[in-house]
């Protein structure tokens, strides 16, 4: 599981648990010490009812990556 952190941003996240498209990758995490990425984060849901949330991101811990491919990422959350 290599990849570029530049290239996330390209590539669609779906929940393998529900099948529910999460969104393309707005950033990624990474330890500065060991320069691994630590997690990705995709926009949070467009509800109404998050306006009132300060953050509607959804931060996926990089343990809950199941598989990369070359237009997805599978998760498990």
């Amino acid at each position: 599981m290599q990849d570029k952190g530049l290239d996330f941003k390209h590539k669609e996240v779906i929940n393998i648990n529900d099948g529910k498209r999460l969104g393309y990758v707005q950033d990624v995490c990474a330890d500065l010490e060991t320069g691994r990425i630590t997690s990705i984060i995709v926009p949070g849901s467009n509800k109404v009812l998050n306006l009132f949330i300060q953050s509607n991101e959804i931060v996926i811990p990089w343990k809950n990556i199941r598989c990369i491919g070359d237009d997805l990422i599978l998760v498990e959350i």
